[in-house]
């Protein structure tokens, strides 16, 4: 029987509407295995939502099977929509002619992705869902702990 493993990824900033230079935190959680987390003095959200799933990847073996859940749609759908077609066909462009924010994150992601079967979920987040609950109380703990406060 194939082991599947099922993570739960969260990122977190201090201020996640501001540009970039914001403290920030990840976590992610694997049900049924070990959890870890970290933090960036100097990030934005959606690089410590990146960061998240591919530390979570990182802990799995390549040709294993994987499932992502993530509150994040940057994340979920540039996978589930395909968006690096368009931007590998525009030389890591954006629609806008603009290089692709946070390309260096999204290379390593998606190699990581392509040496595993991987499945991406959406889910609604700070709604309950208890590993992704605990995915981002470790980002916002690993910020904590980055600041002095713990």
């Amino acid at each position: 029987m194939e082991t599947i493993f099922n993570v739960y990824t969260d990122g977190a900033c201090a201020n996640n509407q501001a540009p970039g230079g914001q403290l920030g935190g990840w976590g992610c959680v694997f049900v049924d295995g070990p959890a870890y987390s970290g933090a960036d003095p100097s990030t934005t959200n959606n690089r410590m939502e990146m960061t998240a799933v591919i530390e979570a990847l990182k802990h799995t073996p390549p040709g294993s099977a994987v499932r992502i859940f993530s509150d994040s749609a940057y994340v979920i759908n540039a996978f589930v929509q395909n968006w690096f077609r368009g931007w590998e066909r525009r030389g890591w462009k954006n629609a806008k002619g603009q290089p692709v924010e946070n390309q260096d994150l999204w290379r390593v992601m998606r190699a990581l992705a392509d040496e595993r079967d991987v499945t991406w979920t959406k889910v609604k987040g700070h709604s309950g869902v208890i590993h992704n609950e605990m995915a981002d109380r470790l980002a916002v703990e690993a910020m904590d702990k980055l600041r002095g406060k713990s």
